[in-house]
């Protein structure tokens, strides 16, 4: 009842996402405006209907791959960027737009690529570890991954045209959806759906994988093999949303810990809440990014301001459970 009831708000936040906006005065757009005004249809079919889909893709994308990260490294603190996905992709898009082009269709090829790389390289380097168990090593190597990457987004910064490349490498860092448009959502959909379907079919082997790899072989499963399919389905998809929206911070941090705390620890039920409270989280962070000010604030800025406050509250929430 409660992932119905999240259904719901989800469909109902997309509908009312569709009419809030500044055309043709600041406030909703109205439906006879949709009857009457040829203008006002093109607006919400062309602009506003595909960054809606893209925004909930987005926080679907990053809030799934979250609860999956958390749970099969067993640490609240993973994000979906853990295994230098996300500071791949800010390095490929960074080197397109200063060796390349700024074309928006090569930045997102670019960063799609180096985001997949990014979790190739730290799988090879876990792999070529000789300390620790292989979590940890999976873990380290992404960690230095990551290091790399965020050096090398430096350099290009240094390397950039102050006037022109730097100023586009800056705004895709701070991540948005204002240039996307349904040829984004057809090229974005296709991986986000293999990704995210994967992922939906093993939920339930997701319980056990976050055991130990005897009690989890134990129970029939092939911790190793499951574990590989759930991580590289979870990065396919947090690829291909990053590559396009930029980089957005903490949706997929802090929903999972909403959703395990509304529906239980389990798999089965808190993912596919974690997908539905992403995507809602993504979309109301959009709407407000674009209809709060004359100017656009970037989504990530948003999603990072509300994830602190959110992370915040949690954690005075559990330090009063606890004190008690």
């Amino acid at each position: 009842m409660k992932l119905r009831a999240l259904a719901l708000a989800l469909l109902l936040s997309a509908a009312a996402s569709l009419l809030l906006g500044r055309y043709p005065s600041p406030g909703f757009l109205r439906p006879a405006d949709l009857r009457d005004d040829a203008l006002a249809q093109q607006l919400v079919l062309r602009v506003r209907l595909p960054r809606i889909v893209m925004a909930m893709l987005l926080g679907a994308s990053l809030a799934a791959a979250g609860a999956v990260f958390q749970m099969i490294f067993s640490n609240p603190l993973v994000e979906p960027g853990f295994l230098g996905v996300s500071q791949g992709a800010a390095f490929g898009a960074a080197l397109c737009i200063v060796g390349i082009s700024a074309n928006p269709a090569a930045v997102q090829a670019t960063a799609l690529a180096f985001a997949l790389a990014g979790l190739g390289i730290s799988w090879l380097l876990a792999k070529a570890f000789r300390y620790g168990g292989w979590i940890l090593r999976l873990v380290l190597a992404g960690i230095a991954v990551s290091a790399f990457f965020s050096a090398g987004i430096g350099l290009l910064k240094m390397a950039a045209d102050p006037m022109r490349q730097l100023p586009e490498i800056t705004f895709w860092l701070l991540g948005g959806l204002w240039s996307v448009g349904w040829r984004d959502v057809l090229y974005v959909f296709p991986p986000v759906a293999s990704g995210l379907g994967a992922v939906w079919l093993f939920r339930w082997r997701i319980d056990v994988l976050s055991l130990d790899d005897r009690v989890a072989h134990s129970l029939g499963s092939a911790p190793g093999r499951e574990r590989i399919l759930l991580l590289f389905a979870a990065t396919v998809a947090t690829a291909a949303v990053v590559s396009v929206s930029g980089l957005v911070g903490w949706a997929g941090l802090m929903i999972p810990h909403a959703a395990r705390r509304i529906f239980g620890t389990g798999a089965a039920k808190s993912l596919p809440a974690s997908m539905l409270l992403g995507a809602i989280y993504v979309l109301l962070c959009d709407d407000l990014g674009r209809a709060l000010f004359p100017s656009e604030i970037p989504l990530g800025i948003l999603t990072s301001l509300m994830g602190a406050v959110a992370f915040l509250a949690l954690m005075a929430t559990r330090a009063k459970a606890s004190d008690r």
